[in-house]
């Protein structure tokens, strides 16, 4: 929870950043789609019925903005 204005606008800047390069990298390069389609997800298709659940594409975001954050909000 940010304790003063000055660092809610840090956390603003810090995730304005990261939208910024996520979407330049998505213009950049269109039809990569490593993401959302790595070994570990899971897909189950049965007739009609179709379940996707990203696990490992969940699991790497979490790691990059851990790191992300680790090093822009040091104490």
């Amino acid at each position: 929870m940010p304790r003063s204005m000055t660092d809610l606008g840090k956390i603003l800047v810090v995730f304005g950043l990261t939208l910024a390069i996520i979407g330049s990298f998505l213009i950049l390069f269109p039809k990569t789609h490593f993401f959302g389609k790595l070994p570990g997800d899971i897909y189950i298709k049965k007739g009609n019925f179709s379940f996707y659940f990203p696990i490992v594409t969940c699991i790497i975001i979490s790691l990059i903005l851990t790191i992300i954050f680790s090093i822009f909000f040091r104490k």
